[in-house]
């Protein structure tokens, strides 16, 4: 059973920048207020409004890390402040020794209140609802979100974008930006992300080559897509369920019951989950699907262990599988995933590693490694919500620590391209495809640990757009998203 200190202790595991294939700062966040009930130091009272300074702020993230960091050894005992112009400057200067080791990659941060509510129970968030990936010096569009204004403007997976402006007279080469200003400079270029902003960008797909000009707007991100989220996939006679998890939001929980439901009725045992562009988001709908996926699991079955630093062990946590009426025993689960695919998503990939063994597939090519999670603390009055890295995950075998990726933990593992020439759901799309085989029996390539999966035979690697300067809670959580 969960402890009782526990109960209001809203985590996530989440990455954002660098999970999503190098470059700028990251991290991620989710959830609601969180001040842990076994505090021993309180962090300073909210101040009024108009005492809501820098150097109140920055004080504000010193005691949250200083009490809360996971890797408390490697925190400076003192450092001033007042050389750092932001509170996320500070708050970077603290964590550069763990960041340093690979253990804290830009994951602890600071991020609005608002915001990240907004994301985590809606999927609220404003922008142009795509997910960019460069190849070598091309952008491409991965994925488009429903009821975006991209989608609206017929920009779909696979859309290349070669020139962005703000309008037709100004349009600028993506070859051009890179070569001058790098990734920053696309993001520049796309502006910001507030409702309104309009771009012109010369787009080439299977419609032809053209401009289309597209303004940014508000809408809620789908974590499982309407037109590709859930699927039944008939492969040569055998049924097999689809999932295509976009992100660990609140307003999944009923749409992956509704799914599992559905599998279960048609007796479907053989799942694929699609992780690809997954960066994480909350543990509870992650422990979630794992229950889903737990129909054969007893209530004494851990499904995952919670530690926090040694002064706050008490917060440490047994989470035990809790099989749900839409529960299926699974057979066979491959997991598609890329360097992009963290922190929840791993989570759940890791849990199933000691009971499902080889029947549990890594399939694409490796997870970005993040086994730790943020907890949150509120400065309410000044809408500051600091995500300090808090814990770290391991399976009920004690696998943990995998920094470098899940494929040399998943005792099964098939290396295959993000084939973005066709739809995700698709059942002839690389990845898909490869899935689809190992659920077969077929044998295949493995994924090697260390090494860089090539995309659709390209000389270079195909990596998702780093966050920009200022990313907004979405952009944290759902990597490559503009």
């Amino acid at each position: 059973m969960r402890k009782k200190s526990l109960k209001n202790l809203v985590i996530i595991l989440a990455a954002g920048a660098t999970a999503c294939g190098g470059g700028g700062g990251g991290g991620s966040g989710g959830g609601t207020v969180v001040v842990p009930p076994t505090s021993t130091t309180p962090p300073p009272s909210p101040p009024p409004s108009s005492a809501c300074s820098l150097r109140n702020r920055q004080d504000f993230a010193f005691s949250v890390l200083n009490e809360w960091y996971l890797f408390p050894e490697t925190l400076p005992a003192s450092l001033d402040p007042s050389p750092y112009s932001t509170v996320d400057a500070y708050i970077d200067a603290l964590t550069a020794t763990a960041r340093s080791q690979g253990r804290d990659r830009f994951f602890t941060y600071i991020t609005s209140i608002a915001e990240e509510n907004a994301f985590f129970s809606s999927g609220a968030t404003a922008g142009f609802g795509v997910r960019f990936a460069f190849q070598g010096n091309r952008l491409f569009v991965i994925e488009t979100f429903e009821n975006a204004p991209a989608l609206t403007a017929g920009i779909d997976r696979g859309t290349e974008i070669l020139a962005i402006g703000t309008t037709e007279s100004n349009l600028v080469p993506v070859g051009d930006i890179l070569a001058s200003q790098g990734s920053a400079g696309i993001s520049s270029a796309l502006g910001p992300n507030t409702v309104g902003t309009t771009r012109v960008l010369r787009i080439s797909n299977a419609g032809g080559t053209r401009n289309v000009t597209i303004s940014k707007a508000d809408y809620n991100i789908d974590p499982l897509s309407s037109r590709y989220g859930v699927k039944v996939i008939d492969d040569g006679g055998r049924k097999v369920g689809y999932i295509n998890m976009r992100t660990f939001i609140s307003t999944a929980d009923n749409q992956l019951r509704t799914a599992f439901a559905d599998f279960r009725a048609q007796g479907i045992t053989n799942i694929v989950i699609d992780f690809r562009y997954n960066g994480g988001g909350l543990v509870a709908t992650a422990e979630l699907m794992g229950d889903l996926l737990g129909a054969n699991r007893s209530t004494s079955d851990i499904f995952s262990v919670t530690r926090f630093r040694a002064s706050k062990a008490s917060n440490n946590d047994t989470r035990r599988f809790a099989p749900q009426p839409q529960s299926i025993a699974p057979v066979k689960v491959a997991f598609i995933t890329t360097n992009a695919t963290a922190s929840a998503s791993e989570l759940v990939m890791n849990s199933f590693v000691p009971y499902l063994g080889v029947n549990a597939a890594l399939i694409g090519s490796n997870t970005y490694g993040k086994p730790v999670g943020q907890i949150a603390l509120d400065q309410s009055a000044c809408d500051d919500r600091i995500r300090v890295v808090a814990f770290a995950t391991e399976n009920s075998a004690g696998q943990a620590g995998y920094f470098a990726g899940l494929a040399d933990t998943m005792r099964t593992t098939c290396a295959a391209p993000d084939d973005i020439a066709r739809p995700l759901g698709d059942p002839t799309e690389a990845s898909l495809r490869s899935a689809l085989d190992f659920i077969a029996g077929r044998s295949c390539t493995p994924v090697i640990a260390g090494q860089v999966q090539q995309a659709d035979g390209q000389r270079s690697e195909r990596r998702v757009v780093p966050l920009p300067k200022s990313p907004n809670v979405a952009q944290r959580e759902v990597p490559g998203l503009f």
